[in-house]
Parts: C-alpha cells; sequence; structure tokens
C-alpha cells in the first residue's frame, strides 16, 4: 500500500493544485485510521468500530458513520485510477476533506469495537 500512496502523490504532484492538511492526510494514508495505525503497531485493531477495515478508502465508501460523504466504490483494479481522479475533483475533494474532520472530531466514534 505504501507504494501506491507514493505513486499517487508523484502522480499528484504534477498538478497545481492547492493541497491541505485533510486532504494530505486522506491520499497518503497516513493518519487515525485503524489500519495505518495498525500497520505501525500503535493500535492492536485495524478494524474500524463499525466492524470494517479501517482504511481511508472504507470511510469515503462504506462505513455508516461517513454516510454523508459517500462516494461510489471502485472496483479493487480500479482503486488507483479511483485516487486520481478524487484527487483531481474539487467536490470529491470537499467530501474528503467533510471526512476526515468529521472523523478528527469525533475520534471515540471511530475507535475499535
Amino acid at each position: 500500500m505504501p507504494d501506491k500512496s507514493i505513486a499517487l502523490l508523484q502522480f499528484i504532484y504534477c498538478y497545481n493544485s492547492v493541497w491541505i492538511r485533510e486532504d494530505v492526510i486522506f491520499f497518503s494514508q497516513h493518519g487515525p485510521f485503524p489500519a495505518y495505525l495498525k500497520r505501525f503497531h500503535l493500535s492492536d485493531s485495524d478494524y474500524c468500530s463499525c466492524g470494517g477495515i479501517g482504511t481511508t478508502l472504507h470511510y469515503a465508501t462504506a462505513c455508516i458513520y461517513t454516510v454523508s460523504w459517500h462516494m461510489r466504490k471502485p472496483a479493487p483494479n480500479f482503486e488507483q485510477e479511483w485516487l486520481k481522479r478524487v484527487a483531481n475533483n474539487l467536490v470529491s475533494r470537499q467530501k474528503i476533506r467533510g471526512i476526515i474532520k468529521f472523523i478528527s472530531e469525533n475520534r471515540d466514534l471511530f475507535r475499535p469495537p
């Protein structure tokens, strides 16, 4: 997964766009996400409190707590292309920013079960 993040960030670097904190957290996948925390042994579980694997894609497409900002889930073989399209679409980035702000403001809600 880290190689995908680097490839995506290199792709996006070519574009002149303004990135704020929430964009960087989501697209780098380095943040308050259970899958990230478990990978670095900062958590015992990689599950979201809703029962899904707590990845950025999960929060953007499937988590019951972030349904207000959901986007259509890509097929597994199109995840990288989906991330590129989301990164270059202002409406999608606004949704991403809403998800990250909501997670940051409601950390207790997102603790693993």
